[in-house]
């Protein structure tokens, strides 16, 4: 025979209090002295009871749930974000739904109307690269943050990475690395995210009274052989580059199996950096690779706390917060990671 599972009278009557007492005890609500806080909290866990959550819920008003819509079908920038997500909202025994789109827009409108049905407390929509998408079809009431991508209504909240920033940082360590003629080869330009990385390089560059290396940025794809074919057309134009920033770690993988096919050493003769600190593609270079990291976990726990904030009532101004980016040191410009 199991053993009856304790109940809120279980614990009342241990407590020696009403039940309206372990309530407030155990959701921390109204005025109720320490010591009776305390005693119903030690009955509860001598007990082993366990709130029941759906009736916390009808008590609330809310179902303790938040749902994730994203579009990265890959987990490469959703994993991180997911992370930084429960970070947030595991304080808070908040459940999360993770929802893919999978790209397609009808598939959103299913799962946004899936879950007005299931009330979930919030939504954070999450994109991929940085570009104006229109607001979430949901019912009135209920709060979004985006992700990345920019809702086109300027009253909602989007947390979004620094690419300027990151941009930034790799000019400036190559420069204090002693490399004077960088390159710098990046995904498609009609996105603002390579443009703004090229952006950040070409702002740091300007100010030391450096040009980049072959010209011109090299715009193409997101991959390893668009890596390949653009570091042979920067070899050509600029035989003397002494470094190498890459829009992506998938495309500094490309740059880097060409530098060594030319029997070029890498740091020792030319320096690369790459975006995304994405690890499998980044630590498994040889040798690894310096990597900007745009920081997607802290992204996605600022985007969640500020969701806790708008569930709670609390005010969160419409707009776009950016998180800064980080610079992971490896090999690849000379530096070993601490323990190598």
């Amino acid at each position: 025979m199991s053993q009856r599972v304790p109940t809120v009278r279980d614990v009342a009557a241990r407590a020696g209090v009403s039940v309206g007492t372990v309530s407030k005890a155990l959701n921390n609500r109204g005025q109720l002295r320490e010591e009776t806080r305390a005693r119903v909290v030690a009955a509860a866990r001598e007990l082993g009871f366990r709130p029941n959550s759906l009736a916390q819920g009808l008590q609330s008003g809310r179902t303790y749930t938040v749902a994730v819509i994203t579009t990265d079908r890959f987990g490469r920038f959703g994993n991180p974000l997911m992370l930084g997500v429960e970070d947030a909202l595991g304080a808070d025994r908040v459940s999360v739904f993770l929802c893919d789109t999978r790209d397609d827009p009808i598939r959103e409108h299913h799962h946004a109307e899936t879950l007005d049905e299931r009330r979930v407390d919030g939504i954070i929509v999450a994109g991929r690269r940085k570009q104006t998408r229109a607001p979430l079809a949901v019912a009135s009431g209920v709060p979004v943050v985006y992700v990345i991508a920019q809702s086109s209504d300027p009253s909602d909240f989007c947390v979004t990475t620094d690419d300027v920033g990151g941009g930034v940082l790799a000019a400036r360590h190559l420069l204090a690395s002693g490399r004077t003629r960088i390159g710098h080869i990046t995904g498609p330009e009609r996105f603002a995210d390579p443009r703004e990385r090229a952006a950040g390089l070409s702002s740091v560059l300007d100010s030391a009274g450096l040009d980049l290396a072959g010209g011109q940025v090299f715009y193409g794809e997101w991959s390893e052989d668009w890596g390949r074919r653009a570091a042979e057309m920067l070899l050509h134009a600029a035989p003397d580059t002494d470094a190498i920033f890459c829009g992506s770690d998938q495309i500094a993988r490309g740059v880097v199996e060409t530098l060594r096919d030319r029997r070029l050493r890498v740091p020792g003769d030319i320096a690369v950096v790459g975006f995304d600190n994405w690890e499998p593609m980044a630590a498994g270079c040889r040798p690894p690779l310096t990597t900007v990291d745009p920081n997607l976990r802290e992204v996605g726990r600022v985007a969640a706390t500020r969701l806790l904030d708008m569930i709670a009532g609390r005010p969160v101004e419409g707009g776009v917060e950016t998180v800064p980016a980080w610079l992971m040191l490896r090999e690849s410009t000379g530096v070993r990671e601490a323990g190598a």
